[in-house]
């Protein structure tokens, strides 16, 4: 069967890399509700301690915002807009740097407000997934996890995003969606996931974040 065509998105590969044999995170179908994630993430409590892998690392929050549709949990993801100096038209959750004085719920919130004019009241969370921190950026970030009444309509409320779409779980254990790489020669290389949809690919961290809920599910 062939690979789902993915989307545009640019991935800047280093010269030394090569396809992973990791199998994908979950098998399909996937039909799982918001119910289901928050019993696995009872263990994953909201507040735990900031520890970046490296000094100097800019603490960030991102929100993993799911809700009941028709075919399961589904979740809410933008693209960035191209115009951007980072990241430009990757697929990503909402969120972005944590400012003084705010916890990583509090930032999580504010930004998911100012990029898709999401209403705080609204969300209800469930939990943390593993932080996680970027080379590039060199970002430490902390996931999120919360439910919505809802998949409900929102509209880019920022120039940086350029996309709203929601996705049920279940599109990205498809056959044929996923795929691992390596990036880097050994010992140094690392890990990364790809996901295949029909219009957009899904990759990074936010690609690492959906592999770290999936396998709760397994």
């Amino acid at each position: 069967m062939d690979r789902r065509p993915g989307g545009g998105q640019r991935i800047p590969r280093p010269d030394a890399w090569t396809l992973g044999e990791d199998a994908a995170p979950a098998t399909h179908p996937l039909i799982a509700t918001v119910d289901d994630l928050a019993d696995r993430l009872r263990d994953a409590p909201v507040g735990r301690p900031i520890a970046p892998a490296f000094p100097g690392a800019r603490p960030s929050a991102v929100l993993v915002a799911l809700a009941d549709g028709a075919n399961g949990a589904e979740v809410l993801l933008t693209r960035r807009s191209e115009h951007l100096r980072n990241h430009r038209g990757e697929m990503s959750f909402p969120g972005g740097r944590i400012d003084p004085g705010e916890t990583p719920l509090e930032a999580a919130l504010r930004e998911a407000d100012e990029e898709v004019g999401l209403d705080p009241s609204e969300v209800t969370v469930i939990g943390e997934l593993a932080h996680l921190n970027t080379v590039v950026s060199r970002s430490y970030i902390v996931p999120i996890v919360a439910r919505l009444p809802a998949p409900l309509e929102l509209s880019p409320a920022s120039p940086e995003v350029e996309r709203i779409l929601w996705v049920a779980l279940g599109e990205f254990v498809r056959p044929n969606t996923y795929r691992a790489e390596r990036w880097g020669q050994h010992p140094t290389d690392r890990l990364l996931h790809f996901f295949e949809l029909d219009d957009e690919t899904v990759w990074g961290a936010t690609a690492t974040m959906l592999v770290d809920l999936f396998t709760r599910l397994a």
